[in-house]
């Protein structure tokens, strides 16, 4: 742990900190006007990097290496242009959440789009021209290539300041931040002001892709790995603020580098590995800076709305014809594995399809009726899975036993997170569960010693008498059953009404008595309970549990399917989960290029039914059920007038 070393570690962490900075100044430009969540945005700095890895291979000797570079990030640019034309545009009046679903499966398609193009393997690109060698600081040599990049991040700040602020785009843009609808009603084209905005920030993550062509190579992972931390810079720095941002990008850069330096400690006799906590540092700084500041470093605090938005209808009690048809649907469920004795496989995928269902029941159950965003629902998912896990193997506990107490494990989880969690609204919420989902698989993927690490824990299989998979089956469903029904009995309880208050308005709500914060906070615990119980039963039905069970991928794949269902019906999640799972599943087994064909049908699910499979369904039902109401309705007023 030498000076020398600190310094050079410093300055690794600034040129880290510019790259980042442009994705997240891109990131933080699209929400602040569109108020899209853009799942996209690491793709396009991915595409970036394969833009520019090709153009300088192709056109560096005659055009230049400099100018490939900048074409790439213009090539970007006009991508995310056509992107917004084509798709969002028709969107923008969907539910906000229903964006961040669009966005995904574009995060799907342009994966597989650039694997056909370039390819799995990894691409390096070359040096970069007259900054290919290294100077010597403190007697240890530095790349020149990552000075140049701590330039750039300040010199893109200044430029980006300068156009907000010196031009009448910039002006019509910051006023679009505080109100779009004020300037629309000014006579602003909104519409292509929007696609402005997001070829920009499409344009900047393109530029910071671009630019780490000399320095890493081009891999497939880019995307994901890259809008974790994007989002991370652009809560922490503040929604919307640029400056916010290039801070907050030094500030995770910098504790990442010190960690990196720092190396094995040992404090009071104990090693003490820093190196890794630079899987988790960006998110832990997140967590500590929004429960101290909610609105980020340099954000501003929003005072609480008045305006409660679109009323959903109420909640109503299931008719006796949707009662006879769920026996229905349980009977046949009940009965399918004496008609699947020689499809093995179906058995398998069905317990996936119940597994999956009572996931995102859980997960609707805090976002629909409780109105709270989670970006990190699969920690408790996967809470419930390590703790049966560990529950037979440390302390061999019959497989029985380990199902009861493995979703306690999951609510004691959710109530020290959602103790935190509720406390924010918007984003903020959704990025706080986010961090602590993160921390928690962080801590999995690398206590070797308790959880396996990135092994994961094998034989966790379950009883003798439910060795076999028709008998597993039927546990399955009757403990998936038991805590759909029990979810939807908490709704329409005094408890499901006072959540539902607090929902549609917190002043309101408030006004007449009901703690909104501790309904919301026992509404985090009665979803994590069951969430961990479909984590435990995941955990048998596969006999193993590994890291990924509580992965962001876990968590959208969460999001995906409550949202492809419709988060305002209380049968949505259960369509999505199972319509999400078997189109994941066979769409997988009959491609190689399954990620756009599945991107490809959610964003046409998207566009056809922007309301959901469930919610859309249901509006139809109510369409064609409106005039024979209104007949019944003129025809009783027609006997009382006689």
């Amino acid at each position: 742990m030498s000076f020398s070393g600190f310094v050079v570690q410093l300055l690794n962490g600034l040129a880290g900190a510019s790259s980042l900075f442009l994705v997240a100044a891109g990131l933080s430009l699209i929400f602040g006007v569109t108020r899209i969540v853009n799942f996209a945005h690491g793709s396009f700095f991915m595409v970036g990097i394969y833009v520019a890895y090709t153009l300088v291979e192709k056109l560096g000797s005659s055009l230049g290496f400099w100018p490939a570079l900048l074409i790439a990030a213009l090539a970007v640019g006009v991508l995310g242009a056509l992107i917004e034309v084509l798709l969002l545009r028709r969107i923008y009046k969907a539910p906000e959440l229903f964006q961040l679903l669009a966005t995904f499966a574009l995060v799907l398609v342009i994966k597989d789009a650039v694997l056909w193009l370039w390819g799995p393997d990894e691409l390096l690109g070359p040096r970069a021209p007259g900054l290919k060698g290294s100077i010597e600081i403190l007697g240890r040599q530095f790349p020149s290539y990552d000075l140049f990049l701590i330039v750039v991040g300040p010199l893109v700040l200044g430029l980006v300041w300068l156009l907000l602020t010196r031009t009448r785009f910039g002006t019509l843009v910051r006023a679009a931040t505080q109100d779009r609808e004020m300037v629309s009603a000014l006579g602003v084209n909104q519409a292509w002001l929007f696609t402005a905005v997001f070829a920009l920030g499409a344009l900047l993550a393109g530029l910071g892709g671009a630019l780490q062509l000399p320095r890493e190579p081009a891999t497939l992972e880019m995307d994901l790995n890259t809008i974790g931390a994007a989002f991370v810079v652009v809560v922490v720095g503040g929604m919307g603020s640029l400056p916010g941002a290039y801070v907050a990008a030094l500030l995770i850069a910098e504790i990442k580098a010190v960690c990196i330096w720092l190396g094995v400690v040992q404090i009071f006799g104990i090693d003490v590995s820093f190196s890794k906590l630079t899987l988790m540092v960006d998110f832990l700084v997140m967590a500590i800076v929004l429960v101290w500041r909610p609105w980020g470093l340099f954000g501003r605090p929003q005072a609480p709305s008045r305006y409660v938005g679109m009323q959903e209808e109420p909640l109503r009690r299931p008719s006796n014809a949707y009662l006879i048809a769920a026996a229905v649907l349980a009977l046949m469920l009940a009965v399918l594995p004496f008609l699947t004795v020689n499809s093995p496989y179906t058995m398998v995928l069905m317990i996936d399809l119940l597994i999956a269902a009572l996931f995102a029941t859980s997960l609707h159950f805090i976002m629909g009726p409780a109105g709270m965003h989670s970006f990190g629902h699969a920690a408790y998912f996967g809470l419930g899975a390590y703790g049966a896990a560990l529950l037979v193997r440390s302390l061999h506990l019959p497989m029985e036993l380990a199902l009861i107490v493995a979703p306690v494990v999951a609510a004691l989880g959710a109530l020290v997170y959602g103790w935190f969690a509720v406390r924010l609204s918007g984003v903020y919420l959704a990025m706080l569960t986010l961090a602590f989902a993160q921390i928690t698989w962080a801590i999995t993927y690398q206590w070797d010693s308790f959880t396996g690490g990135s092994n994961g824990l094998t034989g966790v299989w379950p009883s003798e008498w439910l060795s076999n998979k028709q008998a597993y089956y039927w546990l399955t469903l009757v403990l998936v059953g038991a805590g759909v029904w029990w979810l939807r009995r908490v709704l329409f309880s005094p408890f499901g009404y006072a959540l539902r208050a607090g929902r549609d308005s917190v002043l309101r709500a408030d006004a007449i008595g009901i703690d909104v914060k501790r309904m919301q906070w026992m509404a985090f615990v009665i979803a994590g309970t069951v969430a961990g119980l479909a984590g435990a039963l995941y955990a048998f039905s596969k006999g193993s549990i590994s890291p990924e069970s509580l992965s962001v991928g876990k968590s959208v794949d969460g999001l995906v399917m409550v949202l492809l269902g419709g988060i305002q019906t209380l049968a949505g999640p259960v369509v999505g989960a199972v319509t999400f799972t078997w189109l994941h599943d066979t769409v997988a087994r009959n491609t190689d290029y399954w990620r756009a064909m599945l991107g490809a049908i959610i964003l046409i699910l998207v566009l056809l039914f922007p309301q959901g499979i469930a919610g859309s369904v249901k509006q139809l039902a109510d369409r064609w059920r409106a005039p024979k109401n209104e007949s019944e309705a003129d025809a009783k007023l027609k006997e009382v007038k006689a």
